[in-house]
C-alpha cells in the first residue's frame, strides 16, 4: 500500500515521526512538505532530530495570507497526488496544510486519514477550527486522540470510520524523552536552574495580531519577577516589531529551538505559559503545570486536576494562574499508551468505509 503523508508545520513534523516509523515497516510512504514552516529553526532541525525521512516532495509554498497560501498548496498537492497515485492520504492537525491536503485528496477520490480528528474549540472565527471541521467532514479515516474527540464527532453525526487511537504526540514524547535528556545542552547553554524559570510561547494569530492582547501577555510575563524564557516564533517577532511593546527583564527572548531542546526546557520549567495546543499536552505528559493564553482549549483533558488553567490574554488572570499552588503527583494517562501510530497503520490496512 502507498500512503502519501502531508506535513508543513512544526507540530506536524513531530506527529509524523512516529507514524512514518510505523508505516514504513510494512508499506510505502511518500512524504510531502508544503513549506508552510520553511526556515531551518522551524523545519530542518526537526527532520534531523526526529530522524524523519527527507521529504519526497517539497512544495515551497512558504508564508502568506490564508487564501493565497492554501490555494497554492491545493494546486501543488493536487499535481503531486495525481503523479504518485497513493492509496491513502494522511493529514495532521489543523493548519492550512491540513486543509489543503484534505481537499486535494478528497476531490481526487483518495481516502483521507485525519490524525487528531474530532478536536474542537467551538470558536468558528479561529482559522484552525475551520480547518479541522472541514478536514473531518471529508475524511474517511478519523483518528481521534481522546474519547472527548470521539464524542465531539458523534455529536456532529460522524461515527463511521472513527478510531480512538490515543495521541500520537504521546508516542513522540515517549520515544524521544530519553534522547532529549541525554543530548540536549540547552539548560547549560542558557545557564538555567531546573524549577527556577518559566517557559513561555506565543504564536496564535489571535494573540500576535492583536497589539492589545500581545501587550497584556508581555506585561504579565515581565511581572512574574522570575526568569521567563521565550523561544520567539517568527510571527511573534514580526508582530512585536510593529508595536511599541517593550520586552523587559526578567523576560528573555531566544531564537526558536528544536524538539529535543524544547522537551528539556519544558521538563525542567516550574511552569509553562503557552497558546500552543501541542505544548499544553507535552506539559501535561511531563507533569509540569501549564497556563494557556487562550479562553478555550481543544485539550480539555488537561484542565482536570488543575494541570492546565485558561487565562486568555488578560495580565491579571495570567499572573493569578501562574502563581497558583501546583497540583501534586502525576496527571491521569488520558492521552494513550504511546502506541497510537500502530493503531493508525492497522486501521489504514482495513477496507475503508464508504465516503460520507
Amino acid at each position: 500500500m502507498k500512503i502519501l503523508t502531508v506535513v508543513g508545520a512544526r507540530p506536524q513534523f513531530i506527529k509524523a515521526a512516529p507514524f512514518s516509523r510505523a508505516v514504513r515497516e510494512r508499506h510505502t510512504e511518500v512524504l510531502v512538505h508544503t513549506g508552510q514552516h520553511y526556515d531551518a529553526s522551524m523545519s530542518d532541525v526537526f527532520f534531523e532530530e526526529l530522524n524523519l525521512p527527507k521529504p519526497d516532495h517539497h512544495l515551497g509554498v512558504g508564508s502568506g495570507p490564508h487564501g493565497a497560501q492554501t490555494g497554492q498548496m491545493l494546486e501543488r498537492l493536487e499535481a503531486v497526488i495525481k503523479r504518485e497515485s497513493p492509496d491513502r492520504v494522511v493529514i495532521y492537525g489543523d493548519t492550512n496544510s491540513t486543509l489543503a491536503g484534505a481537499l486535494a485528496a478528497a476531490k481526487l477520490a483518495i481516502p483521507v486519514a485525519h490524525v487528531e480528528a474530532g478536536l474542537r474549540s467551538f470558536v468558528r472565527d479561529m482559522p484552525e477550527e475551520i480547518n479541522r471541521v472541514v478536514a473531518d467532514r471529508v475524511s474517511t479515516y478519523l483518528f481521534a486522540p481522546t474519547q472527548t474527540a470521539v464524542d465531539n464527532l458523534a455529536r456532529e453525526g460522524i461515527t463511521e470510520g472513527v478510531t480512538l487511537t490515543g495521541d500520537i504526540m504521546c508516542d513522540a514524547l515517549l520515544q524521544h524523552a530519553q534522547a532529549a535528556a541525554a543530548r540536549s545542552q540547552v539548560m547549560s547553554r542558557l545557564a538555567l536552574t531546573p524549577g527556577a524559570y518559566v517557559l513561555a510561547t506565543v504564536h496564535r494569530a489571535a494573540n500576535t495580531d492583536d497589539p492589545a492582547k500581545l501587550a497584556e501577555i508581555m506585561d504579565a510575563l515581565a511581572l512574574l519577577k522570575e526568569p521567563v524564557i521565550v523561544p520567539m516564533h517568527p510571527r511573534t517577532r514580526a508582530a512585536l516589531m510593529g508595536t511599541d511593546i517593550e520586552v523587559e527583564p526578567p523576560v528573555r527572548i531566544i531564537d526558536p529551538v528544536g524538539y529535543l531542546d524544547m522537551l528539556e526546557l519544558q521538563r525542567n520549567a516550574r511552569m509553562v505559559l503557552t497558546d500552543s495546543g501541542g505544548m499544553q499536552k507535552e506539559a501535561y505528559l511531563l507533569a509540569v503545570p501549564c497556563v494557556t493564553l487562550r479562553d478555550e482549549t481543544e485539550w480539555v483533558e488537561t484542565l482536570e486536576g488543575g494541570w492546565n488553567v485558561l487565562a486568555g490574554a488578560d495580565a491579571e488572570r495570567i499572573l493569578a494562574a501562574a502563581k497558583r499552588t501546583p497540583p501534586q503527583g502525576s496527571p491521569p494517562p488520558v492521552f494513550g499508551d504511546g502506541k497510537a501510530a500502530q493503531r493508525m497503520v492497522s486501521a489504514l490496512e482495513t477496507d475503508h468505509p464508504s465516503h460520507r
